[in-house]
């Protein structure tokens, strides 16, 4: 079995594959502040619930945009589970060639999201990651990553708006009944929900005119499918793809011509 972890600024998402079956995952809130212990402790009891045995992991792929936690997570990962984890970054085998202006800067999150959409639909692609931050990547028919774009997040934009505006409230982010607004929450709801759904359509639109294709648009994060169900730029949702990509690219370092073991 094999574990993938991908630590993102919000949340922490792990799962557990049984050859290419993903059998549990799990979202924990990305905390600075925890020891390597408290991470440990919370696997624990995961896995227990899951019934699943620590012991019967054989493998751990991370990937990270948040650095200050990435020693965090590995010192866990060996001290709870015995392994060395295998960290998406320079010397690890993608299969993805990146064509941006400088490899090093784009996000871990990003290529394995790409290695993940390329493995099961080929290309070319447009994936949108509902994130923290919305990124939109694009991915050539022959796997080349040619980049993207960066908006803020659905969340923080909302906390934004909340936070500056006294009298704005947190809103549940539903759809509302009309597009017209009769409150001030309802009001809310419509803006985001189908200010963010225009801002998807829009920037896919402007991308494929520049890909010269019509490329497939793959949607992943948690606020996907709020998203997907108000826009019809959106072909196909995949929760997982994420940990998808990161089983993947484990597999790509192990066995003929992978350079890695985590043990």
């Amino acid at each position: 079995m094999i574990l993938a972890i991908d630590i993102g600024n919000t949340n922490i998402v792990l799962g557990v594959f049984e050859d290419k079956k993903l059998l549990a995952n799990w979202r924990l809130a990305t905390d600075r502040n925890r020891t390597q212990d408290e991470y440990g402790v919370l696997l624990k009891e995961l896995f227990s619930l899951s019934n699943i045995s620590m012991q019967s992991i054989e493998g751990v792929m991370m990937s990270s945009v948040v650095p200050p936690v990435n020693g965090l997570l590995e010192a866990m990962v060996k001290k709870y589970f015995g392994l060395n984890p295998l960290i998406v970054g320079p010397g690890i085998k993608t299969g993805i060639s990146i064509k941006t202006d400088n490899p090093r800067e784009v996000g871990a999150d990003r290529i394995v999201n790409a290695v993940a959409a390329y493995s099961l639909f080929g290309g070319p692609l447009i994936i949108v990651d509902f994130g923290t931050a919305t990124t939109f990547c694009c991915v050539t028919a022959k796997g080349e990553y040619l980049g993207g774009a960066i908006a803020p997040g659905i969340g923080i934009s909302t906390e934004a708006l909340f936070a500056r505006a006294a009298k704005l409230p947190r809103v549940e982010l539903m759809k509302p009944p009309s597009v017209i607004g009769k409150n001030t929450i309802a009001s809310m709801q419509s803006g985001i929900i189908y200010g963010f759904a225009g801002q998807v359509e829009m920037l896919v639109k402007k991308i494929k005119q520049e890909m010269g294709t019509d490329a497939k648009v793959i949607a992943t994060g948690g606020l996907a499918e709020i998203i997907a169900r108000e826009t019809t730029v959106i072909d196909k949702i995949v929760p997982s793809l994420t940990l998808t990509g990161l089983r993947i690219i484990y597999e790509r370092n192990q066995g003929p011509g992978g350079a890695y073991s985590c043990r």
